[in-house]
């Protein structure tokens, strides 16, 4: 029976699962498919939001899907439900349309789906919401069951906008509701459902509201509620029969459904079924027929295996879609899906304790194939399936048998999941590792096996998986082989896998290549605002835009500052540069690995490459991969430095709150980094912790740690202990920071102190000096000239003031020219100040910079109104206005003395809180200003009538207003202090203002008082009561807040201070005109650059660097641990450690029970089989003695030997196939389809096999194939007339029929395999009827590394074999086969070499090793021909002129065939019979397999 007749009649009790080769049409369509990726379809997720994107799905669907529909109405034999006439299609007669009823061409034929069955476009698609099953909208489409797979994955992928997946899980088992335990039912729900969110997967269902797929709905209904449901949705498909669903009317949109409402209605399904609401998309599969089930089943086979067929990227690291399928429970369908699953080699995880075939799987995949009887599996089924067991035919269950047989010898393929079996606790770590387990069965050579392995574990973002399955003791990883998949964990941030890579030896510094780094920068995360800053430095550049790191340098710099240097140079005209990132950019694995085979000094690009990879995940705030890479720095103080100061100019230009509230906290973490480091150094050594502070790191762009810290504005870092002691060092110069205060000021006074030992000096040179040197020294010291210019300020101060109070002349007196000449020696220092260029940055950004100082803009001001004043005073017509501006700039030079006292550290702090509480004030004045200028217009306009004069409208509306606040309540707001003395009644009088409204008779005011009072009293309830209290609590909360903070910004303004004092001239205004015109000289004229300061930036020299630096990273070292050793000693962590240890004893307890329990169902089953055949064995006997003979008419059964307790699963040894001593019958001569033909064997079970043993039904179909070539070949056909001139067992002619084995049998005219049946009869493909002789050369040679030296794998040595690899097939073949009449060398090896070798090969297969001689398992094997070969080792263990000889001769003929030397392994893709005969050669020369 066929597959799929065989999948139509389970259909309905179970659902189906297979994988069938795929059309070519279906690839035809999409090209790009193969290519795909998650990453493509990211941002063409259709939502439906407006009706444009609805019109593209509604004019796109129709024109690429349909439908099936009748188009000829018969009517069946069968009623409807209803008891309506219907059509052979199911449908009834309304349903059909009027052609079809009428049909004229089609009249008094047989309904004929092939015939009466057409395409037309869909008219069921768009989105669908359940009523009453809340608001979750889904998605569904009508297809034709002919439907190319390409289309509906384009429609899944483009359209309804899912991502590609990592893993397809297809769900497969009972179709009707069953009962499974509770707690094996909550283990199937967490485990998939947790395997499909982690690794990005679809599960892939019946999707109706039965059976497994209901199980699987309510799995995913389970998250969606549960407290982890995340916006990541579990993608759940269902496949179902569009003529088998219920209520399907309403699905039924022409031009798309947005949404259509589904009704599930289980009571008024009757034989059809309802979809499950918890699915997310469904595809409804129509053949033009109603009430048929298992119509999606073919489609669906060939969706799952197209679908498994394409390449899913990411990181640059492409995989193949991994496909597993998942059993419970279920019937002979289902067993008929887990055969071909397993036959096409897609591995099944079978949940034991769920029922039925899965059950039964479970309790025989333990055994040995050998014991998998006939007699026992219909034992095993007799049980489960009760109520319909007496109807399965005895071929039936041969058929199952032989299928079970089959799926327990590829145990790598299969899984059973036990609850609490050795250890399985979660199903979706059973999943996960079958599909690993059948990736390393697979004929995969060495590393390509577990490079693909370790692909699948990184795509499923699986760590546990990777640790427990992949980075064992069996592989040893080189770190160079680690490099693309490390590549692919961090461009996708799985910072768990970039732990687990560094853990086993992977080096940063050799990761990280000028390649790598492009391609880690062009695969930036688009939402972070460094791709937008890196796309706009490419749309300045000219031409094409390329992206470069000079230009990500140049990004880079502009967030960590203009004191730092580029970190990349520009590139040489050679450097290889990329598309920008506005252009898609893929990399393949194999051109990842390509990345890393490069020259010795291709990273000299770059100084740090940890340094690169922790900038490129600061930029895109990957908190963890961050972590990690900043853990493995070297300069980890700067490294964290600068990192806060990216992060910190990132979260600026960051539009999403969320993201710029991260980046600060991340950037707050990195700041309390770098003082947990700095704090341990200093802890251990102040000098050498001082010397961090300013060492230049080449790394970092030649900037220093505080440079960095105070670009980040760091407050914290700066007002550590050890920054501030460091700060104080350098304000006292060389001074020894001890000396008093008072003593400076003294030797200030007195200078010729300065020359005794009064002072003490740092430098024993300076000590132990005495004269000019000290003096020097001590007038350089920023302290010294900090007093100083405090002295000359308040000169300077006090003389402005005398001039202008007592000695303001119309000609400038010569106190006055003192004070132009001492404000002339302060423009000059403001612009040196300004001009002062260091870094050379530019004037422009050195301006900006100066000009962002408040304090310079003060300065600034004040010297802009100086000269306002004095141009003014200089004219004699202006000289009092010019008076009145100097007296103004007086105030402005006053509170200059503010930025000087800010060094104090008492008025310093104090001088803080007025600045904050300044911008209170300023939002005070908004405030007050409505209330004044409310209350006053009012009271203008109530009182006065007409007042022109402005000046005296401006006093009545803010001037007096304003004054009532504080008490000056106007005398004229009522009667009784009215005086008409007091004003003016007509407004002339320029001195009093004009009168209120009055009686110009009685002289009494006529304006209502009691009005005018009330708002006097509401605006001065509101402003003195509450805006006062308002300004009083505002300046309370503010010196709150800021006074928890003020230390720190003290100190952290004190360093502007410090360094701006630090780098001026030593000698006071206006004496330092001297030191201005001294560094004129020394600039301008002689060119001697600054060096100054330097003083705060150190250069090491490259030893002493790197010790400083590797003292740096211990106490690093030391600080992580410190805080790991917190973070366990938290209350928190502490109870959480607590809470998973109860729970793991939890889990270890509930897990003995299980396996207690699981023990003792073990033994009585063993028992019970044991007294079984025991009976069975006594009935025998008994019969035997009462028929007084030796059991003629049976034979006697065999007792099963003792199992153990505790049974060893199938999948422990999952790398390996288990060798059954009982399992020696011919396997892939059994093989279910014959090779290249429809022809489907009969089933063999094992016990079946050997001619002696009684089949009475086997019935296995005749085939022979007909050739070209019919002289060369026996007769075709069954009968047996041109076969009797046939002489077997002996020389027949040309052809030798005798048998390798010995003699065998003949009936009925033809030969008997040897090796027993195979369930066809004829030759089959092969030549002759009997035995087909081939001859097969197994060639090998020693591998050699470059040097030429024999490669080993531990004392073995390595060995390669020529291998010819067919067109369109996967396994290669030993170059051998069957040979020509007469001739020696077999046809295939003459097809690759040249044929003036042919003699020399003859000969060295005369001189070879035979290693293999009898009959070969193979496919095309018959009842009645079968092949047997002779095999013979040629081995090369020298580079000898044979070997090279036959190099140069090796030459395939054919255009698809290859040749080619390959390494001799266990994976090595070749056959499986002549995998059995390379392992023998190698075994003969003790080489390695």
């Amino acid at each position: 029976m066929e597959f799929s007749a065989l999948m139509k009649t389970g259909s309905r009790q179970d659902e189906g699962f297979g994988v069938q080769p795929r059309r070519v049409a279906d690839l035809g369509l999409v090209p790009n498919l193969q290519r795909s990726s998650s990453s493509l379809y990211k941002n063409r997720r259709l939502h439906y939001a407006n009706s444009g994107e609805k019109a593209n799905l509604s004019s796109w669907v129709p024109e690429n899907i349909k439908k099936k529909e009748c188009v000829y109405f018969v009517e069946s034999t069968k009623l409807s439900d209803a008891g309506k006439v219907v059509c052979e299609c199911g449908y009834a007669r309304e349903q059909h349309s009027e052609e079809a009823i009428r049909a004229p061409a089609f009249q008094d034929k047989q309904w004929d789906p092939k015939k009466h069955v057409q395409e037309v476009p869909t008219d069921a698609f768009g989105d669908i919401v359940f009523t009453g099953l809340g608001q979750k909208v889904g998605k569904y489409v009508r297809v034709s069951q002919d439907t190319p797979c390409s289309v509906i994955y384009q429609l899944m992928t483009q359209h309804w906008g899912l991502d590609v997946p990592n893993l397809l899980i297809s769900v497969t088992g009972g179709a009707k509701d069953f009962s499974m335990k509770p707690r094996l039912k909550s283990i199937f729900r967490r485990g998939l459902v947790k395997v499909a969110q982690t690794t990005g997967a679809w599960i892939i269902t019946g999707g109706s509201h039965t059976g497994v797929m209901k199980q699987v709905g309510e799995a995913v209904r389970d998250f969606s509620l549960s407290s982890s449901y995340s916006d990541k949705e579990v993608v759940a498909i269902g496949i179902a029969t569009w003529g088998a669903v219920h209520n399907r009317e309403g699905l039924i949109h022409p031009t798309g459904g947005f949404p259509a409402e589904y009704v599930v209605d289980e009571e008024g399904q009757g034989h059809l079924t309802c979809l499950d609401s918890n699915h997310s998309h469904f595809i409804l599969v129509d053949d033009g027929t109603h009430g048929h089930y298992g119509v999606e089943i073919p489609l669906r086979t060939r969706l799952e295996k197209f679908m498994s067929e394409q390449t899913k990227e990411g990181g640059g690291v492409a995989i193949q879609i991994p496909i597993v399928c998942v059993v419970l429970e279920g019937g002979p369908g289902t067993l008929q899906t887990i055969y071909h699953a397993i036959t096409h080699g897609t591995p099944c995880v079978v949940m034991a304790g769920s029922g039925r075939v899965a059950d039964v799987i479970a309790q025989v995949a333990d055994l040995p194939v050998s014991e998998v009887t006939i007699p026992l599996i219909r034992q095993k089924l007799a049980t489960p399936f009760q109520g319909m067991f007496e109807t399965f035919t005895e071929g039936r269950i041969v058929e199952w048998t032989k299928e079970i047989q089959d799926i327990v010898r590829r145990r790598q393929l299969l899984t059973i999941f036990r609850e609490g079996k050795d250890g399985q606790q979660d199903v979706d770590v059973a999943i996960l590792q079958a599909l690993l387990k059948a990736a390393r069965s697979r004929d995969h050579c060495g590393h390509e096996n577990w490079g693909h392995q370790l692909k699948l574990a990184v795509a499923w973002n699986r760590v546990d998986i990777a640790r427990s399955e992949i980075f064992t003791d069996e592989r040893r990883w080189k770190p160079s082989e680690l490099h693309p998949v490390m590549t692919a964990a961090l461009i996708s941030n799985k910072p768990e896998f970039v732990k687990l890579f560094l853990e086993h030896g992977l080096q940063l510094k050799d990761l990280v290549t000028r390649d790598t780094l492009l391609c880690l920068y062009e695969n930036l995360d688009a939402a972070c605002p460094f791709h937008a800053r890196l796309q706009k430095r490419l749309a300045e550049e000219p031409g094409a835009p390329a992206l470069r790191l000079d230009l990500v340098a140049q990004a880079l710099r502009e967030l960590l500052g203009d004191f730092s240097q580029p970190l990349y140079p520009r590139p040489h005209p050679g450097d290889r540069t990329l598309p920008g990132p506005h252009r898609k950019f893929h990399v393949q694995g194999a051109s990842l690995r390509a990345f890393y085979k490069r020259s010795p000094g291709a990273v000299t690009f770059t100084t740090d490459p940890v340094r690169d990879l922790l900038i490129w995940a600061i930029v895109q705030n990957r908190r963890e991969l961050a972590e990690i890479i900043w853990a493995q720095s070297q300069d980890c103080t700067a490294a964290a430095l600068a990192c806060s100061k990216i992060l910190k100019a990132l979260s600026k230009e960051e539009e999403d709150t969320d993201s710029s509230e991260a980046m600060l906290a991340l950037a707050d973490e990195y700041e309390q980094k770098a003082i947990g480091v700095f704090t341990e150094c200093y802890r251990k050594d102040e000098e050498r912790a001082q010397k961090l502070l300013t060492r230049v790191s080449e790394a970092w762009g030649r900037t220093t740690c505080l440079q960095l810290a105070l670009g980040a504005e760091d407050m914290k870092f700066v007002s550590h202990g050890g920054v501030q002691a460091f700060l104080t060092r350098v304000w006292w110069g060389q001074l020894s920071v001890d000396n008093g205060l008072w003593r400076v000021l003294l030797c200030m006074l007195l200078l010729p102190l300065s020359s005794t030992g009064l002072l003490s000096f740092r430098e024993k040179r300076l000590q132990a000096a005495w004269g000019l040197d000290r003096v020097r020294a001590f007038f350089n010291a920023p302290v010294v000239v900090f007093h100083l210019n405090i002295a000359s300020y308040f000169c300077f101060l006090c003389l402005f003031a005398y001039v202008l109070m007592v000695d303001f002349q119309p000609s400038p007196s010569w106190s006055e020219r003192l004070i132009y000449l001492w404000l002339f020696s302060l423009v000059c220092e403001e612009l040196r100040q300004l001009l002062y260029d260091p870094h050379g940055c530019g004037l422009r950004k050195v301006a900006l910079l100066y000009f962002s100082d408040f304090w310079n803009k003060l300065d600034v001001t004040a010297i802009l109104l100086f000269v306002a004043g004095l141009t003014c005073r200089l004219i004699p017509a202006l000289l009092y206005p010019g008076r009145v501006i100097l007296s103004v700039d007086f105030i402005m030079f006053c509170l200059r003395l503010m930025h000087i006292f800010t060094i104090s550290k008492t008025l310093g702090p104090k001088i803080i809180i007025v600045k904050r509480m300044m911008k209170d004030v300023f939002f005070f004045l908004f405030l007050l200003a409505v209330w004044v200028v409310s209350f006053g217009v009012a009271k203008q306009a109530i009182l006065i009538h007409n007042e022109s004069r402005v000046d005296w409208i401006f006093r009545g509306v803010v001037y007096q207003s304003y004054l009532t606040i504080f008490g000056q309540i106007p005398a004229y707001i009522d009667s009784v202090n009215f005086s008409l003395d007091q004003c003016s009644p007509n407004g002339t009088d320029p001195y009093k203002p004009k009168c209120p409204e009055s009686d110009a008779t009685r002289h009494r005011p006529i304006f209502p008082e009691w009005l005018t009072v009330i708002l006097l009293c509401l605006y001065l309830l509101f402003t003195n009561i509450l805006l006062l209290n308002l300004l009083i609590a505002m300046f309370n909360y503010t010196f709150q807040q800021v006074q928890e903070h003020t230390d720190q910004i003290w100190k952290f303004q004190r360093h502007d201070l410090i360094a701006e004092y630090q780098g001026r001239p030593p000698a006071p205004p206006p004496l330092i005109l001297l030191s201005h015109l001294h560094l004129f000289v020394r600039r301008v004229v002689l060119k001697i650059p600054a060096r100054r300061h330097q003083q705060l930036q150190n250069k090491l020299e490259k030893n002493e660097e790197a010790v400083l630096l590797s003292w740096e990273v211990c106490l690093k070292e030391l600080y992580l641990q410190g805080q790991q050793e917190r973070q366990r000693q938290r209350q928190e962590q502490r109870m959480q450690d607590i809470s998973s240890r109860l729970d793991s004893v939890l889990a270890l307890l509930e897990m003995d029970r299980l396996k207690q329990a699981g023990s003792a169902e073990q033994r009585l089953a063993s028992l019970e089989q044991q007294a079984a055949q025991m009976a069975s064995a006594l009935h025998w006997i008994v019969k035997t003695l009462r028929d007084s003979g030796l059991g003629s008419g049976e034979d006697a059964p065999t007792l099963a030997p003792q199992k153990a307790s505790e049974g060893q699963d199938a999948e422990l040894d999952g790398g390996q196939e288990a060798e059954d001593p009982g399992d020696t019958h011919h396997v892939n001569a059994r093989c279910p389809l014959y090779p290249n033909s429809t022809v489907v064997r009969f089933p063999v079970p094992n016990e079946k096999v050997p001619w002696e043993t009684e089949f009475l039904i086997y019935d296995p179909p005749f085939y022979t194939a007909g050739t070209k070539d019919e002289d060369l070949v026996d007769p075709v056909g069954d009968a047996l007339e041109p076969l009797s001139g046939i002489t077997y067992n002996a020389l027949d002619g040309a052809t030798d029929r005798r048998s390798l084995q010995g003699s065998y049998a003949v009936r009925d005219g033809l030969p008997l395999n040897p090796m027993g049946r195979t369930g066809l009869r004829g030759r089959g493909a092969l030549r002759r009827f009997g035995p087909n002789h081939t001859l097969q050369p197994v060639v090998t040679r020693r591998k050699r590394n470059q040097d030429g030296a024999v490669c080993r794998r531990g004392l073995r040595e390595v060995l390669e074999v020529l291998v010819v690899q067919p067109p369109h097939l996967e396994h290669g073949a030993l170059p051998g086969g069957s040979r020509e009449p007469g001739e020696t060398l077999p046809r295939r090896l003459k097809q690759v070499l040249r044929r003036e070798f042919w003699p020399s090969f003859e000969s060295l297969l005369q001189q070879g090793v035979e290693v293999y001689k009898g009959y070969v398992d193979d496919p095309r094997n018959t009842d009645n021909a079968w092949i047997e070969t002779v095999a013979v080792s040629v081995h090369f263990p020298e580079q000898s002129d044979a070997l090279r000889s036959l190099n140069s001769h090796l030459h395939a003929c054919d255009p698809e065939l290859s040749v080619r030397w390959q390494v001799v392994d266990k994976h090595i893709p070749l056959y499986a019979s002549h995998k059995a005969i390379l392992q023998k050669a190698a075994a003969l020369y003790g080489a390695d397999y």
